[in-house]
């Protein structure tokens, strides 16, 4: 089981000016490698702060300076069919914008099922730039209010729709042994895989 600690339709209203206003629909993204492409639909019409974050990085040209840079998988993985991989700019000082509030999965009804992009973070409230996607579905990542503690999980906000494939090669690149620091350790890829990310 990987563990929890993984770091973080368009509809119409009339305005008062009788004008009508488009409530924003999904917005398609690819993440070009050299392993393949990754097509994913961001959700900004429900993670509206998580989705423009993502998108200033990507429309500010900052993601072109980062990696995919850790796959977390069950021990012994031969199949790679569950776990995340985890890409983004590893809080580099020179490229990250401020931190965002965070949108749980509670109020986004977005939930971690397999292709999922989401958020990495330490607590609520400190995501920057760094995402995760997953590969089979993983609930536990989903905030659940019963739960003590921080239970305010991850803040997903699109869905791989094109290149899980991809997601999975990557996923099943060589670690090396002794990288990452605490529940990280032995998760972090040897070789960090380039990206380019762009709006399609």
């Amino acid at each position: 089981m990987i563990r929890r600690e993984i770091l973080s339709g368009a509809g119409a209203a009339i305005l008062t000016t009788g004008k009508a206003w488009a409530a924003p629909g999904p917005v398609k993204i690819q993440i070009a490698t050299r392993l393949g492409d990754i097509v994913l639909e961001l959700r900004p019409d429900k993670a509206p702060i998580t989705t423009a974050n993502f998108l200033a990085y990507i429309d500010k040209r900052l993601l072109d300076h980062a990696t995919f840079y850790r796959s977390s998988r069950p021990e012994g993985a031969k199949d790679f069919d569950f776990g995340v991989v985890q890409g983004g700019l590893q809080n580099d000082p020179r490229y990250v914008l401020k931190p965002i509030a965070h949108e749980s999965t509670t109020k986004t009804g977005l939930k971690h099922t397999n292709g999922a992009i989401s958020m990495g973070r330490r607590a609520p409230g400190t995501a920057t730039s760094d995402f995760f996607i997953c590969v089979g579905d993983q609930s536990y990542l989903d905030a659940d209010p019963s739960q003590k503690g921080d239970n305010k999980g991850f803040a997903c906000f699109g869905y791989v729709i094109e290149g899980l494939d991809t997601v999975k090669k990557i996923m099943a690149l060589p670690l090396s042994p002794n990288g990452g620091l605490g529940v990280m350790k032995g998760e972090m890829i040897r070789n960090p895989l380039s990206m380019r990310v762009r709006r399609v």
